[in-house]
């Protein structure tokens, strides 16, 4: 066993594994705040934007079949994760004065490097509020991209809060990890090419954290296969949008608590006004998975599929691996995708947690 799940596995609360949620149903307007979504014609026009900017990754088989199973590999993207797509497309559309003044955001790391590169190549001043615990991987490559690094506490709501007051008293402009149509729109580029790619697309499986990739996944899987199921994927430690989602508005979970995953990207302690929007209206369910089941997971990226995955990462994988009976896998007639969200990850880390053994 991993040296990282040995601390956890004691205090592993008892969860619901899979919650599956009413396709199409919508949350009274005061719980979102507004009804409207991100459209097909946001994420075609954040997709044209991103010519040249972000890969359009490839599609890895796992899993021949039945089903067939293959694994989005964002991890492939040039920032090692699909947080490039949200960023650019964001700072992309700001105009000349709020580029000039410069831009601020908060992250673990993962939307650290994609706003602290879209920043470099749009030639946009960057500063970024980041935990004390972010993956030292992650904050050199932020720092090699130019941008400046303002450390805060582990818990989500002081990086918020540090990103505010920067924002305030330096006049720069906010980028929202996931919280921001342009954000969604351009992390849902992501599910587009799922959706252009895969002709007999049954199910895609989709890592949560804040909710921006998850909710631009399935605005666009939505919008071209409407009978395709669209499930989302959480650390049993961190699955405030399960619990969210189920009960019917924002549950904020302590910052304590999900720093306990060691998926890092996936530590906020709540889904923003906007996924919620989204994934109340789009998501067909949502599966939770156990940090053993993460750490695995990891391992069989690497083995079948040839990929360095970081644990927020291989969420996706862990529940198609390990919940097939819960998602229904042996009825499902066509293809599985399970978005690998990035494999930012460092080396030492990455092996004492590939070297855990599979449950007896």
């Amino acid at each position: 066993m991993g040296r990282y799940l040995h601390r956890l596995r004691a205090r592993r609360p008892p969860v619901t594994r899979f919650v599956a949620l009413e396709p199409g149903r919508m949350p009274p307007p005061e719980a979102t705040g507004e009804v409207s979504l991100v459209t097909l014609d946001d994420i075609r026009a954040a997709e044209r934007r991103l010519g040249g900017i972000a890969l359009r990754t490839p599609l890895v088989e796992f899993a021949a079949g039945p089903p067939r199973i293959l694994l989005k590999a964002e991890s492939l993207q040039p920032i090692g994760a699909f947080k490039i797509r949200g960023a650019y497309n964001a700072i992309a559309q700001l105009d000349p004065e709020a580029r000039a003044r410069g831009v601020v955001t908060h992250s673990s790391g993962n939307h650290a490097q994609g706003v602290a590169r879209a920043a470099r190549i749009l030639g946009v001043r960057a500063t970024i509020v980041m935990p004390e615990d972010a993956p030292m991987v992650k904050r050199l490559r932020v720092a090699a991209d130019g941008a400046e690094i303002v450390t805060v506490g582990v818990e989500s709501g002081a990086r918020e809060e540090m990103a505010a007051r920067l924002a305030a008293d330096r006049g720069l402009t906010m980028i929202p990890p996931y919280d921001d149509d342009r954000v969604i729109a351009g992390q849902g580029t992501c599910g587009l090419e799922i959706a252009e790619d895969v002709d007999d697309l049954a199910l895609v499986l989709v890592p949560i954290g804040g909710g921006g990739l998850a909710s631009g996944v399935a605005a666009a899987v939505r919008a071209i296969h409407p009978t395709a199921r669209i499930v989302g994927v959480e650390p049993e430690l961190a699955a405030d949008a399960a619990e969210s989602l189920q009960l019917g508005r924002i549950v904020r979970w302590d910052g304590a608590a999900t720093a306990r995953t060691i998926a890092d990207g996936t530590r906020t302690q709540a889904i923003g006004q906007r996924p919620f929007a989204h994934l109340s209206r789009l998501l067909d369910g949502i599966v939770t998975v156990s940090e053993t089941e993460i750490a695995i997971a990891m391992r069989l990226a690497a083995e079948r599929a040839r990929l360095i995955v970081e644990p927020s990462g291989a969420l996706a994988l862990a529940a198609a691996h390990f919940h097939g009976s819960a998602l229904g896998l042996d009825r499902v007639s066509g293809t599985v995708v399970a978005v690998i969200s990035g494999g930012n990850v460092d080396p030492a880390r990455y092996r004492s947690l590939v070297e855990t053994p599979d449950p007896a």
